[in-house]
């Protein structure tokens, strides 16, 4: 004997529908076009290549110079990025860490009697946050 079939009430509806993505407050910003995505690709992957670059020449590799430029400016389009693309700001910790790394990166550059000893340091606090839990990254004073 063939079964009907089992009747299914409505889903229940969801209290943000019809909400826009802006009046919602947890809503994340919109994704960036793929575009934009791959140009953070390219930009992180020269910026590795200016630190690898940079801290070879800083031991005495016969790499020639280039690393500290090539780091600051791939460094700096990658903060620019992530300014726009919301995801960093200027008033959490994350965004004073990057402003404070580029300028020790060109502190390197302008002052390369230093640059060795300015290099660690600056390699572990780039490790640690950028690897630090989430709260701790986006803090900002007072909240």
């Amino acid at each position: 004997m063939p079964q009907e079939p089992v009747q299914r009430s409505p889903r229940p509806a969801d209290p943000r529908e019809g909400l826009s993505k802006s009046s919602d407050p947890r809503a994340r910003p919109p994704k960036p076009a793929e575009w934009r995505r791959w140009v953070g690709i390219l930009l992180r992957t020269g910026h590795l290549a200016g630190v690898v670059w940079l801290g070879a020449a800083l031991l005495g590799a016969p790499v020639g110079p280039g690393g500290g430029w090539l780091t600051l400016i791939s460094g700096s389009g990658l903060f620019a990025s992530e300014l726009l693309d919301r995801r960093v700001a200027l008033t959490e910790l994350a965004g004073v860490v990057v402003l404070a790394k580029l300028a020790v990166v060109a502190a390197m550059l302008c002052w390369p009697a230093v640059a060795l000893w300015l290099f660690w340091p600056l390699l572990v606090i780039s490790g640690v946050s950028a690897h630090a839990p989430k709260p701790l990254r986006h803090w900002r004073p007072g909240r």
